[in-house]
């Protein structure tokens, strides 16, 4: 990929260290994966910088995870030029563990997973108090979702007109079964919110194993582009995640691919300008690629 690029989605972890229960079941990925094994990961590429999001990590282990993180953040050899951390918006005091973090630079927004909670989780008075708190500490939330749950996303939305929003992995279209409806229609509701972005990530897993191919991707990504626009969508890796598919350069060739017909300058914002709007980046912390 010739273009410079901002990951907007990548995590890091260490099973050794702290625990992830979702991942018991994934070896393939349910291993070391930190700054070391991401900078052989993306050899070959010209990564400006990536944002770090959220693991889901256990709860007991939020606060250390939280510590190794920021330390992470704090060499600029590392490159880590944002953070979106985990809170739990549906318990009181939700952000008590990151006020130690507050006003650092790299924290830009925070992250739950929603997708593997009960639909209407979102929908709490709680959750959306919480939630709408955000702005006023000027700090975007991930929407991470799958495609039933769009319209819960949207409602969230709507609820907080304040916050700036980004939805991870395009909303997790369910591209094994070739099917683009309800997630069309939800996708193109939720893309009329003015404070939403998208990121163009995680896709690689809604495909089936072994039918991962630009043709499959190709009509699920057009939509995205036709919804969101050329300035409202980021590239993310999804790494290590990725890796249950695909390794990282493999959808590095399929984002070059699948945006072959855009212009210079539409590429350019889509894999790494709109970044720095959307997770108000320091552009001075990414003068040069890592080495």
């Amino acid at each position: 990929m010739s273009l410079r690029l901002i990951d907007t989605h990548q995590h890091l972890w260490d099973p050794s260290l702290f625990s992830y229960s979702w991942m018991e079941d994934l070896p393939v990925i349910r291993q070391r994966n930190l700054i070391d094994e991401y900078r052989i990961a993306t050899r070959g590429a010209s990564v400006l910088g990536s944002v770090y999001v959220d693991t889901d990590v256990d709860d007991r282990d939020r606060q250390r995870e939280a510590q190794m993180i920021f330390e992470l953040a704090d060499t600029p050899a590392n490159n880590l030029v944002g953070i979106v951390a985990s809170v739990r918006p549906e318990r009181p005091g939700f952000l008590e563990h990151l006020r130690p973090f507050f006003g650092h630079p790299r924290l830009k927004g925070v992250r739950r997973v929603l997708h593997t909670q009960d639909d209407s989780m979102s929908e709490s008075p709680l959750f959306v108090s919480q939630i709408r708190e955000l702005a006023r500490l000027g700090l975007s939330f991930d929407l991470c979702v799958l495609a039933h749950q769009l319209p819960h996303a949207l409602r969230l939305v709507r609820a907080c007109p304040e916050v700036r929003f980004i939805l991870d992995h395009c909303g997790s279209p369910e591209i094994r079964q070739r099917t683009m409806e309800p997630w069309k229609s939800s996708l193109a509701a939720l893309a009329r919110e003015p404070n939403v972005d998208c990121k163009l990530s995680g896709l690689v897993n809604c495909a089936a194993p072994g039918e991962l191919s630009f043709e499959i991707l190709l009509p699920f990504v057009n939509h995205v582009i036709e919804c969101f626009g050329w300035n409202r969508v980021v590239w993310g890796s999804d790494w290590p995640v990725c890796k249950l598919a695909c390794p990282l350069d493999r959808w590095c060739e399929l984002t070059d691919q699948l945006l072959a017909h855009a212009t210079a300058d539409q590429r350019q914002r889509v894999f790494c300008l709109n970044a720095v709007r959307v997770y108000r980046l320091e552009r001075n912390s990414m003068d040069e690629p890592p080495r």
